[in-house]
C-alpha cells in the first residue's frame, strides 16, 4: 500500500509540481515530506502526518525547516 502511496505522491511531483511552479514554503517540500513520512511511519500515520504539514502550508505560514518527526 505505501509504495503506491508513494507512486501517486511522485507523479505529483513529475507531472503537476512543475506546471505549479515553486510554491511550498517549508523544507524538505511538502511532497517530499509525505514521501519520508510514508516511509518512516506507514502508510496511515505517513498521509496523515503529510496531510497535517499540508494544511500548515499556506501564504500566512512563516514556513521553514520542517523535518518528519
Amino acid at each position: 500500500m505505501k509504495y503506491i502511496l508513494i507512486f501517486f505522491v511522485k507523479l505529483y511531483q513529475w507531472f503537476i509540481s512543475p506546471v505549479l511552479k515553486k510554491n511550498c514554503r517549508f523544507q524538505p517540500t511538502c511532497s517530499s515530506y509525505m514521501i519520508l513520512a510514508i516511509k518512516k511511519h506507514g502508510s496511515i500515520k505517513g498521509v496523515y502526518l503529510g496531510l497535517k504539514r499540508l494544511s500548515k502550508c499556506h501564504p500566512f505560514s512563516k514556513g521553514g525547516y520542517d523535518p518528519v518527526p
